[in-house]
C-alpha cells in the first residue's frame, strides 16, 4: 500500500532521471534504467503486495552505478568486496537524497536505506524482498550473458555460483524460479536444477 502515491511517483520520476544518464546501451535503454525497470517488473509479479519501502528500494538498488566502477578499487578480492560494499552505500545516500527531495520522512528514507544497504538480509524483510527479486531478475535477464562472458567456468563452478544465488533466496523466491514465476534461461536449465538438487 503506497501511503502518498504522488510522492512515491515522483521518487520513482527522480531514481529513473538519475539513471536515464547511464552512457552504457542495453537494448535500446540506458543500462541501469532498463535494471530499475526490471526489477520493479519482477517485485510485480513475485510480490504485488510489497511495502512501499521494497518496492523504493528495488527500484534504487543500482541508482548510478555506472559513476563508481569497478577499476576505482585495487584488483583482487578485498578490493572487490570494499567495492560492493563501497556500491551499497552509495546507492543507499543517492536514493536517500533523492527521496527527500520528493518529501519522504528520515524514518521512511533510513528503511530504503537499509534495504538497499543490505543489511540484515534474512531478518529485515525489506532487505530480503531486495535480495530476492535481485536473485530472480539475475537468473531471468542476466545469467546467460554472465555465461557467456565465462566460457572458460567449469560445471563445478557454475554449480557453485548458482547454489550461492539461490542460498541468498527466501523459500518462497525459491519456489517462484522453479514452478514457472519466471523464465529461466533455456540452456542452463539443467545446470540449474542440477544446482538446486532438481535435477
Amino acid at each position: 500500500m503506497i501511503a502518498n502515491p504522488e510522492r512515491f511517483n515522483k521518487t520513482i520520476a527522480l531514481f529513473d532521471a538519475a539513471n536515464a544518464q547511464d552512457p552504457n546501451q542495453e537494448e535500446g535503454l540506458p543500462k541501469e534504467l532498463l535494471y530499475a525497470q526490471r526489477m520493479t517488473e519482477m517485485i510485480g509479479r513475485f510480490a504485488p503486495d510489497a511495502s512501499e519501502v521494497a518496492q523504493l528500494a528495488v527500484r534504487a538498488q543500482h541508482i548510478q552505478r555506472w559513476t563508481v566502477p569497478r577499476s576505482s578499487y585495487p584488483l583482487g578480492k578485498p578490493g572487490y568486496f570494499a567495492w560492493r560494499t563501497g556500491l551499497y552505500k552509495f546507492h543507499a545516500e543517492t536514493a536517500g537524497n533523492l527521496m527527500r527531495q520528493a518529501g519522504y520522512d528520515e524514518a521512511m528514507v533510513e528503511q530504503v536505506k537499509t534495504a538497499i544497504s543490505k543489511q540484515d538480509i534474512k531478518t529485515n524483510p525489506d532487505t530480503q524482498m531486495l535480495e530476492d527479486v535481485s536473485c530472480l531478475v539475475f537468473i531471468e535477464h542476466y545469467m546467460l550473458g554472465f555465461a557467456g562472458q565465462q566460457p572458460d567456468y567449469s560445471e563445478e563452478k557454475w554449480l557453485g555460483i548458482i547454489r550461492k544465488t539461490w542460498k541468498k533466496m527466501s523459500g518462497a523466491a525459491q519456489a517462484f524460479a522453479t514452478t514457472g514465476g519466471i523464465r529461466l534461461p533455456e540452456a542452463l536449465v539443467p545446470l540449474i536444477l542440477k544446482a538446486v538438487g532438481e535435477g
